[in-house]
């Protein structure tokens, strides 16, 4: 036996990064998904199109 074949079984090599448990590729898409909609600023209305109510500037305190 060569001395690199005696040392393999014994040694461990030590992974680049640590392994992340229990959650799912699924998981992580939806998590993605979810930060880009929340993230996201809401589209401005088109220049031809109105509302179909009038948005209310001033609120009355309760």
């Amino acid at each position: 036996m060569s001395a690199s074949e005696s040392k393999a079984p014994s040694e461990v090599r030590p992974r680049p990064y640590a392994p992340v448990a229990g959650v799912s590729v699924r998981d992580l898409l939806a998590a993605n998904a979810a930060a880009t909609l929340i993230s996201t600023p809401p589209r401005e209305p088109e220049a031809g199109q109105q509302r179909a109510e009038p948005a209310e500037r001033h609120r009355e305190a309760a």
